[in-house]
């Protein structure tokens, strides 16, 4: 049995407790400023079994192994964070949109625990190492140690920043993911990719840093906007081109069902995606070989996003768009049939997601390319396409093919 997070088995604080009384100081963004301890629920009796059945994936990696837990609910369930996340003192980040949904069900969760919680402006142009710094700000204000956990309460911005943020904090402390959008949930929560943007390029101060704990409350997809949906789905699709044709196929035949918002549906893409997403990081944590192909799409959805500022394009699209590139690229190249391409291009446009980026030019695209991680000795590595369901890392691609894909895809 874990240790009662409360300070042992059945242990109750009394509404006299200093963690009640003592002020704190916090960051915060208008009317959310807040910035609190936590002690709306007295938890008794120590730890508790979970009361039903919770889906559970766990990610294989020796003692950093850790679970992701998927159902309907679970950011209401204080069993849940009782039995996974002991840590005393809690710093909860989220955003101006996810805070006011789920943010109070969250910190009840919680229970008698020193809870201090950042609210940080929504969209991906806020993930920035100024508000990185805000969170280490706000965690030496006030004295956490190096037994406090993090958690990521929102999507791929607040999970990557603040992933970084305890990566960084004291050389490293727990955090837990909490995603609420589908696209967090089936990618950027799970793996232990943690960063923030640069304006010379997405992602590229960054460290790998593994949570403890995924959350994910499939609840919360009922509030996210159909865009946002849409955008995770590009993800989805990015694992059934990677390594899983009958996935693929299950989206083709069932898309209809994921943008209405069938529970059923989404459920099962999470936990595939969750499944392949697992498997590979447990093979390859640190991306130097078979993680790479992750990045599918990336490459090009990374140039377009930095290329128009963080600004135009949710990721998700970004990557839809990618997606689209590199399964051009690579008819262009040879390797994948026309007929194939021109399903990929089909799924993505009935998904609702770009194709093509009329917003930025082609020479724009390839200069942001050139600041990739995937550069290595000079060489532009791509992620390309064999088949559906076959992907495969390369430097060897003739540069023409590259420049033909840009311009029909670009300006």
């Amino acid at each position: 049995m874990a240790p009662d997070p409360a300070g042992g088995a059945g242990a109750q604080v009394p509404l006299s407790h200093p963690s009640f009384t003592k002020p704190l100081k916090g960051v915060g963004v208008g009317a959310l400023d807040t910035c609190r301890w936590s002690g709306s629920r007295i938890l008794r009796g120590g730890f508790s079994a979970p009361r039903a059945h919770v889906d559970t994936l766990n990610v294989e990696l020796g003692t950093r192994s850790y679970p992701i837990l998927i159902d309907a609910g679970l950011i209401g369930r204080p069993d849940v964070f009782r039995q996974h996340l002991p840590a005393r003192d809690v710093l909860v980040v989220s955003d101006t949109t996810v805070a006011p949904l789920y943010l109070p069900a969250l910190t009840a969760s919680l229970g008698p625990r020193r809870s201090v919680e950042v609210i940080l402006p929504d969209g991906e142009a806020h993930k920035t190492l100024a508000n990185a710094a805000r969170v280490l700000d706000v965690l030496i204000a006030n004295r956490f140690g190096r037994d406090c956990a993090l958690i990521a309460l929102g999507g791929g911005v607040v999970g990557d920043l603040t992933g970084f943020a305890a990566a960084c904090y004291q050389r490293g402390v727990a955090f837990a993911q909490v995603p609420t959008t589908l696209l967090a949930q089936v990618d950027s929560a799970v793996g232990g990719k943690t960063a923030v943007n640069h304006p010379g390029g997405k992602n590229l101060i960054g460290a790998f840093h593994q949570p403890v704990l995924v959350v994910t409350d499939t609840r919360t997809l009922a509030t996210l906007p159909a865009r946002e949906l849409r955008a995770g789905l590009a993800e989805v699709i990015k694992y059934g081109l990677i390594c899983d044709a009958a996935l693929f196929g299950w989206l083709e035949a069932h898309l209809d069902e994921l943008l209405a918002g069938a529970p059923a549906a989404l459920a099962h893409v999470i936990r595939r995606s969750c499944e392949i997403k697992a498997a590979i990081v447990g093979r390859d944590e640190r991306e130097v070989g078979e993680r790479a192909l992750l990045n599918l799409g990336h490459t090009f959805g990374h140039a377009l996003e930095s290329a128009t500022g963080y600004k135009e394009w949710l990721h998700g699209e970004a990557v839809g768009a990618g997606l689209a590139m590199a399964a051009a690229m690579s008819r262009e190249c040879g390797l994948m049939t026309a007929d194939e391409a021109a399903r990929v291009r089909a799924l993505l446009e009935r998904a609702g997601l770009p194709t093509r980026i009329v917003a930025v030019t082609p020479a724009a695209v390839r200069e942001h390319m050139g600041v990739d991680k995937k550069v290595l000795g000079g060489r532009l590595r791509l992620v390309l396409l064999r088949g559906i369901g076959d992907a495969f890392l390369t430097a060897d691609y003739p540069a023409p093919a590259l420049a033909r894909t840009l311009a029909a895809h670009c300006g």
